[in-house]
């Protein structure tokens, strides 16, 4: 396939669902994943029948035989992957405890899901990256994760944000000189599942920074956060 391949993780709805959108209306064939079989494949036809590129693949982000099925869908079916994109998260705790009486199972839940699929899922693909000298790894992260304005509340979901960013950080310091750029974003307060009906942003205006660092071009930035397209502090 000589067009730049991008996969997107849950990308059934909210700013996965625009991501996808955004990207193949910009010349990418998009690998479109869920965990729900049913929600994935019917996005994806949504997708397919505005004329758009775009593929379908059953991945639970925590489930390492589904991730193994996607490199195998990956090299065998493209030869390629150029965009990664780690946005399916979760928030256990929207209404839980604070970070004094919250369960260890809560906050390993949500880490598995938030931070180490994001890292296996980098892992996975950047060998395919390499060898087309070229990749750009977008995290999803948050701006409840950002140290210099933490607080309290929902203590699962900032602890694997934060972490995200140093997962962030290390990986774009492990790439240096590859073309391999990776980078963090918070998409602001966006009308999702998550987010609620009277979040301020639309999916379009979340997933819009995402476009812009999944088209970066070769000596753009790596290792950096950012919103609207904009450095933000970690």
């Amino acid at each position: 396939m000589n067009k730049h391949v991008a996969v997107i993780t849950g990308a059934n709805k909210g700013i996965g669902f625009a991501a996808s959108r955004l990207l193949a209306q910009n010349g990418f064939h998009v690998v479109l994943t869920s965990r729900s079989v049913q929600n994935g494949k019917a996005a994806c036809l949504k997708l397919e029948e505005e004329g758009l590129d775009v593929s379908y693949c059953h991945l639970d982000v925590t489930d390492e035989f589904h991730i193994k099925e996607l490199k195998e869908k990956l090299e065998k079916g493209y030869g390629r992957c150029d965009v990664l994109v780690n946005n399916a998260g979760i928030m256990t705790d929207k209404d839980g405890p604070g970070v004094l009486k919250i369960h260890a199972e809560m906050i390993g839940q949500t880490f598995r899901t938030n931070t180490l699929a994001p890292l296996r899922l980098a892992q996975t693909v950047i060998p395919l990256m390499k060898k087309h000298h070229y990749g750009r790894i977008i995290n999803v992260s948050s701006g409840l994760g950002q140290l210099t304005d933490m607080g309290t509340g929902w203590p699962a979901y900032r602890i694997s944000k934060t972490a995200l960013s140093a997962v962030t950080r290390m990986l774009a310091a492990e790439l240096q000189g590859t073309n391999i750029l990776v980078n963090s974003m918070c998409p602001g307060w966006v009308r999702t599942d998550m987010g609620g009906p009277n979040a301020e942003r639309s999916p379009e205006q979340g997933a819009d920074t995402i476009l812009w660092l999944a088209t970066l071009p070769d000596n753009g930035s790596t290792g950096g956060f950012f919103r609207d397209r904009t450095p933000i502090p970690w």
